[in-house]
């Protein structure tokens, strides 16, 4: 029976494995290579490892990183932060990534999604979206840790992104990140109509009944967490978890 891929999202910060709540208290969770290898054993789906520093920052993706998280991964890992050309891109690839996350080098120079799935096929281009509501109640895509409000129309954008040969779009709640009290609906259903290529959502989930309870409601598609897999209980130990059985 087919059933949607379960995916740990893993961010970086300083070169450590953080945890955020609506990406902003950035807590020290430990080594990243060290946890890829605790997932490695516990045969998990996908890995999505993103450095959130490098857009900030305007600095080149941390491709000595890179290579030692592509080496020690015996999942398929989907890296971003950072990426801004095909340059950059065709030398990520090579230290052995199977798929590269843009998010605001999309949004600002939206020919890249073209260029990259041109030269490695559009099942390797991942492109997230970190959308948050506004003042006035509105869903709004952010880039740049949610510094920065991109005044475009959502429902547009997607469907652009799409036609220009993106091949997985990854949702991501900046309201519900790091508060483990489920998906927002709310908002995935109003994406989940839009969407016609493979979708991953994100923030939010904080038990296996959050993932299943999207999977009840959206079917096959990618269910990411971050917290879910790296806290235990309701003091938030730190202890690296993994479960795929959702049926």
């Amino acid at each position: 029976m087919l059933r949607p891929r379960v995916i740990p999202c893993l961010l970086i910060h300083n070169n450590g494995l953080v945890k955020t709540v609506n990406f902003k208290e950035k807590t020290y969770i430990g080594d990243p290579i060290n946890t890829v290898k605790i997932f490695n054993e516990k045969h998990v789906d996908e890995l999505m490892v993103v450095d959130i520093d490098s857009t900030t920052l305007n600095e080149e993706p941390n491709y000595n990183l890179i290579k030692k998280l592509a080496n020690e991964s015996r999942m398929p890992l989907c890296y971003g932060g950072g990426i801004k050309d095909e340059i950059q891109a065709k030398k990520i690839f090579n230290l052995g990534v199977e798929k590269i996350a843009i998010s605001s080098a999309a949004i600002h120079n939206p020919n890249l999604i073209n260029k990259i799935s041109s030269m490695v096929g559009n099942q390797s281009v991942v492109i997230v979206l970190d959308i948050k509501k506004n003042l006035w109640g509105k869903y709004q895509v952010v880039t740049h840790n949610g510094t920065k409000k991109v005044d475009i129309d959502l429902d547009e954008l997607i469907l652009d992104i799409q036609k220009r040969g993106a091949g997985e779009l990854v949702i991501n709640s900046v309201d519900n990140d790091g508060k483990m009290k489920g998906y927002d609906y709310e908002l995935l259903d109003r994406i989940h109509k839009l969407v016609k290529i493979p979708l991953t959502i994100l923030g939010g989930a904080g038990s296996q009944n959050h993932l299943v309870d999207a999977y009840k409601r959206y079917g096959i598609i990618g269910l990411s967490a971050g917290s879910l897999f790296i806290y235990k209980g309701k003091y938030k130990a730190v202890l690296i978890n993994y479960s795929n059985q959702l049926i």
